[in-house]
């Protein structure tokens, strides 16, 4: 089975973060659970978001949600 690449893209004003897998946007996850609900949804549940080498977290690991106040300290 082809597995496309999995991307979490860097987050949003608001925190929350596109999922994508190839060209198929598979959610907005505002966190970590909300990665893993995304991945299951697209049957690709056994794909750990945290530890998996088939997913590239941009703009921060799996620990990183800020929020918009976040942004406006920067």
């Amino acid at each position: 089975m082809d597995v496309p690449s999995i991307v979490v893209h860097p987050p949003a004003l608001d925190g929350s973060r596109r999922v994508t897998a190839g060209d198929e946007t598979l959610g907005v996850a505002s966190h970590l659970d909300d990665v893993v609900e995304a991945l299951r949804l697209a049957d690709l549940e056994w794909i750990d978001p945290e530890t998996s080498d088939l997913v590239e977290w941009q703009g921060g690991g799996p620990e990183d949600w800020p929020g918009l106040s976040e942004h406006h300290e920067q």
